[in-house]
């Protein structure tokens, strides 16, 4: 009797697109039979939270609670996780080539994945090699070991008798400015932190109150803001600044890289239409043109019909890979796939140690008000029911220990009076 699964699903790329279409998937029933297969593919063995990521500047937060371990996420899951590098995709055969991070049980590192459904959702890497010394010199902050790297060379510099650490923060968008302000409230006195942008505005595609209560925040941190100001070469020791006043010399300690990314190579080498800048074309539905059945979702996909441009955020990711869950279940049925319909459902920024700004729909605030929201709000979005819970067990653990000491030093402190007093 043959066991074998008759229809396999291929995820590539474990980041939010990917691994919430598989934990999405897992809500229809038809995915649960013996009859599917789905395989999770991934380079690092566990996803990144990313819109938490800048706590780790500040530790605010623990590794595990914003890179929680796949394998512990599909646990009770009828999904297969494959820890690999993509070598080559083959479109016309339905083929992955991966190299295996450990040897398979034949003692090989190759293996050949074949698939019915794919999704892709790889997302995109750093463009460095734009600027001359920044592929050797500038600090980029997109995953876990970009963190944890950043906090060594943080603890060096604080550690040595530099009177100021001098620290560039390269773009003006979210990234760089949540960015910004984590490193002055870690610094504080002794951080210089520059914050350049290219353009005459910050965070220019948000609305007016999320960049008025950015700019507000940054000011009162004491961040210097350079508009209008492109980076033309990045040595060890300090950065040559274009802007409209001419060229300029500026010594640096650190220099964080936070702009301008591009398609994966292998990806760029697709035989699907792309558009200029190397992104796969899709329909509505999230299918690859030419192929519909490979799905595109996040930063690597394009759909040129769809009315406006959609952000890069993980927002959109969420949206993406329910829409491309229900679509495969579609798809498996015969049924008519529908189109992608992004709903924005505000913004919000970290602004720097318990810090943050929400606007969605009537709401408007910023501060520490607005940090809890944004904690609580993201505490929702974490993969799995059991992995919220033993982050929201942590951090209220954490808050029991910081009330508690607060109490104490309450109690002291009126002790003393009351000593003094007498």
């Amino acid at each position: 009797m043959n066991h074998e699964p008759s229809i396999h699903i291929c995820i590539l790329g474990g980041g939010f697109g990917g691994l919430y279409t598989a934990l999405y998937l897992q809500r229809f029933r038809l995915f649960k039979s013996p009859k599917y297969k789905i395989t999770l593919i991934d380079r690092k063995d566990h996803l990144v939270f990313t819109p938490l990521l800048y706590e780790r500047v500040t530790e605010e937060l623990q590794a595990w609670e914003i890179a929680p371990r796949y394998q512990n996420l599909i646990d009770n899951t009828t999904i297969d996780f494959c820890q690999g590098n993509i070598q080559a995709l083959d479109l016309e055969k339905r083929q992955v080539k991966l190299q295996l991070e450990t040897l398979s049980e034949l003692g090989q590192n190759l293996r050949i994945v074949n698939y019915d459904y794919l999704v892709l959702t790889v997302g995109a890497e750093m463009r460095l090699e734009g600027v001359p010394g920044a592929a050797t010199y500038a600090y980029p902050f997109r995953t876990v070991t970009d963190a944890e790297r950043l906090n060594q060379q943080l603890n060096q510099l604080e550690q040595s008798n530099l009177p100021q650490i001098r620290i560039a923060v390269i773009g003006a968008g979210p990234s760089g400015v949540e960015l910004a302000c984590k490193l002055s409230d870690r610094l504080q006195e002794r951080g210089q932190v520059r914050l350049i942008e290219r353009g005459q505005q910050l965070l220019k595609t948000f609305t007016p109150y999320s960049q008025k209560s950015a700019y507000r925040a940054l000011s009162a941190r004491r961040v210097q803001m350079e508009f209008e100001t492109s980076v033309e070469v990045i040595e060890a020791d300090q950065i040559t600044l274009i802007n409209p006043n001419g060229k300029t010399i500026m010594p640096v300690d650190l220099v964080l890289w936070t702009v301008g990314t591009r398609s994966i190579e292998w990806v760029r080498h697709l035989p699907c239409q792309q558009n200029p800048q190397g992104k796969i074309l899709t329909h509505p539905t999230l299918q690859v043109v030419g192929y519909p059945e490979v799905l595109a979702l996040g930063d690597m996909a394009e759909i040129p019909d769809y009315p406006g441009q959609l952000p890069k955020t993980a927002q959109v990711a969420y949206q993406q890979a329910d829409c491309a869950a229900k679509n495969l279940y579609r798809a498996v049925r015969g049924k008519r796939l529908k189109p992608f319909r992004y709903l924005h459902l505000g913004e919000m920024l970290t602004l720097g140690k318990g810090e943050a700004v929400v606007s969605s729909f009537a709401l408007k605030i910023s501060g520490r008000l607005a940090g809890i929201i944004r904690q609580l709000v993201y505490l929702q979005r974490l993969p799995t029911l059991r992995h919220r819970l033993w982050v929201l067990r942590h951090w209220v653990g954490q808050w029991l220990v910081n009330l508690k000491r607060q109490l104490a030093r309450l109690f002291w402190k009126r002790r003393r009076r009351r000593t003094v007093n007498r």
